[in-house]
């Protein structure tokens, strides 16, 4: 059974550019109220409180929180200010699309230095162990109910490797083990938890990949669709599957991605 998303609410963690945008703008335009955390400069601020006119313009609810989204204090903070904006009901759809770690090798090259355990930890805990920190916090508040949907996106880093993506490969081996843990946890309480394995798309994450350039010439060479994956075509899925009221979908690897993992 699917049912309108008008009224209902969505978090984005890491809401302010690139898959977590096109997805605040998809959602409000299905009336979705939007609460967003990102983690930005003035710069970035700036083109936030832009991005949260925009999607009030939709006539829908839009707040958006500038703070360490991986931090324990920003989710003590933020949690309590959720329930209120809320009125408590359960978010249709969290997710969770933080992309900051270190893009590093484990061994030094031609004098770059190597990753250290500092940034190892760092990049583990940002891009996938705060995934079932915030699951934690936002289940003990009641904002984890029947019709929920969690995503969190990994990258064909799970499997493929790349000279610089170590680290991150590691942080989306282990996003998805904690989406296959929370999807069983979660599961007599109605709520669907999937990872969202996109195509490569540029975004500023990619962007900070040392090999992004040849990562979109395969790309787009391979995909059968002929070009890359969009931002809008990950927010396309993620409405899909949010207007369902079953949780018989989780604990997946869902690939958006033209069917690019079938020819690379």
């Amino acid at each position: 059974m699917t049912t309108p998303l008008t009224d209902t609410w969505c978090l984005i963690l890491g809401a302010s550019s690139g898959i977590g945008l096109a997805n605040a703008r998809a959602l409000a335009r299905e009336g979705v109220h939007v609460l967003g955390v990102h983690f930005d400069t003035a710069e970035g601020q700036e083109k936030a409180g832009i991005a949260v006119e925009e999607l009030r313009s939709a006539g829908v609810q839009a707040h958006f929180f500038n703070a360490n989204a991986a931090s324990a204090t920003t989710r003590a903070e933020l949690v309590p200010q959720f329930v209120e904006l809320t009125g408590g009901r359960p978010l249709r759809v969290v997710l969770h699309s933080l992309a900051f770690g270190t893009l590093l090798p484990y061994l030094p090259v031609d004098g770059a230095p190597a990753m250290s355990s500092r940034q190892m930890t760092m990049t583990l805990d940002v891009m996938a162990h705060s995934l079932v920190y915030w699951a934690q916090a936002l289940a003990e508040a009641g904002l984890l109910g029947a019709g929920s949907k969690v995503f969190a996106m990994t990258s064909a880093g799970d499997q493929k490797v790349t000279a610089n993506y170590g680290a991150v490969s590691a942080a989306k081996c282990a996003l998805e083990s904690h989406v296959r843990q929370l999807a069983l946890e979660l599961a007599p309480r109605g709520v669907a938890v999937n990872s969202i394995r996109a195509g490569v798309t540029v975004t500023p994450s990619l962007e900070r990949i040392p090999e992004h350039r040849a990562l979109i010439e395969l790309a787009t060479r391979n995909n059968p669709h002929g070009r890359l994956t969009l931002p809008e075509d990950v927010a396309e899925a993620v409405v899909t599957l949010a207007r369902s009221d079953s949780s018989w979908i989780t604990g997946n690897v869902i690939g958006v991605d033209g069917g690019e993992a079938l020819t690379s």
